[in-house]
């Protein structure tokens, strides 16, 4: 791959005796719509932190936009947006003074009211944010990430909690953003979702990659899959289930 917008070498993190990000090595490419996949406690959320600087890693090389965000986070500030599953935004505030402050943030921010309209927050843009429904403050998560027009945009759990329309639509704004020019690193367990956007993905698993591809090269690669969902839970087999034979994806 060249000039990877993002290269991740042999990253490591534990917590006490329990590692969480154990020797992970991945680059993504500009323009990519790039995959974090894994089942819960998987690792794939403290990976990412890392990537954003938002947690310190113990080990390995991360170089997002040829910074290393590990020792100069602020130098990738104005260029990444961060959505987590939890926005973190105090009760009293509404959703447009939300998005109008965190646009101050940036030099050249999104149009607040384009926003709202793509994410279907027209009518709760004077809602306190204590008064939003679970999927309304998901979409207002979103928001506050791309408000920023990041050249990187990390989705952690985009659709959770998401009704299925609205998940749709913020598919949608996903493939806007790429046609956009930004990447986007999607972090999910929702196989579907990764299917449908992903150029690549990696599958991790206890810490490691065990899989990484294209959504079609990963099912071509397992023997009867049909879908992402086949190839998971061949991969990441869990008391009860019933694993299918592997071709050739990465173990």
């Amino acid at each position: 791959m060249s000039n990877p917008i993002l290269e991740v070498h042999h990253l490591t993190k534990a917590y006490g005796r329990k590692v969480a990000v154990d020797d992970v090595s991945f680059s993504v490419a500009a323009g990519e719509i790039f995959g974090i996949l894994g089942p819960n406690g998987s690792g794939k959320s403290t990976a990412v932190e890392c990537v954003a600087g938002l947690r310190r890693a113990d080990g390995g090389e991360i170089r997002l936009l040829g910074i290393d965000p590990q020792a100069q986070p602020e130098l990738i500030r104005e260029h990444v947006g961060v959505q987590f599953q939890e926005a973190g935004l105090h009760d009293k505030i509404t959703v447009r003074e939300a998005l109008t402050l965190f646009a101050s943030f940036y030099e050249a921010p999104a149009d607040v009211e384009d926003l709202l309209s793509v994410l279907d927050l027209r009518d709760k843009r004077d809602a306190r944010y204590k008064s939003l429904s679970g999927g309304q403050k998901q979409r207002l998560s979103i928001a506050l990430a791309l408000v920023g027009n990041p050249q990187i945009a990390i989705l952690d759990e985009l659709s959770t909690g998401l009704d299925p329309q609205a998940r749709r639509t913020t598919w949608d704004v996903v493939r806007r953003e790429r046609e956009a020019g930004a990447t986007v690193l999607l972090v999910t367990h929702f196989m579907e979702e990764a299917e449908r956007l992903c150029d690549r993905v990696i599958i991790i698993d206890h810490g490691r990659i065990i899989a990484e591809g294209s959504p079609q090269d990963l099912i071509d690669s397992v023997d009867d899959a049909r879908s992402l969902e086949d190839v998971f839970v061949a991969l990441t087999p869990r008391p009860g289930t019933a694993s299918t034979t592997k071709k050739g994806a990465r173990r």
